[in-house]
């Protein structure tokens, strides 16, 4: 059922906001997390010495491996979260504009929680009934 405008709801728009805003805050991160890695810029592991190796099956020399991954999948993850920003901004897809909420609230950032329950509660006001 189409949003016929009667309740003004801005949760949509807010939710949209919120996911363009922390999806773009993952790509800057994890592009900055493959760039140091990947231009070999020295990084200050002092803080990492007192976290456990878990068992020896973790060292130093696997860190950069990890922060390719993770930084990798911070892209794809903001790429969705601003996809799905812009969908929800659009009013065009529910299931996007929902993933690319739940994209942004997985690094367990607080902003990503409000836009899932934005677009959670601004279900109504999509074009389509999907």
């Amino acid at each position: 059922m189409a949003y016929n405008g009667d309740d003004g709801g801005g949760l949509l728009s807010a939710g949209g906001v919120l996911s363009i805003v922390v999806g773009a805050f993952e790509v800057i991160g994890g592009g900055i997390m493959v760039a140091l890695v990947s231009l070999d810029i020295p990084l200050r592991l002092e803080l990492l010495r007192c976290l456990p190796r878990f068992g020896g099956a973790c060292s130093m020399a696997d860190l950069p491996t990890w922060l390719i991954i993770v930084g990798g999948l911070f892209v794809v993850l903001g790429i969705i979260a601003i996809a799905g920003g812009v969908s929800a901004m659009r009013r065009k897809r529910f299931g996007l504009s929902l993933a690319g909420a739940i994209c942004a609230f997985i690094p367990l950032n607080l902003f990503g929680l409000l836009a899932v329950i934005f677009v959670s509660l601004g279900k109504r006001e999509f074009e389509t009934g999907d």
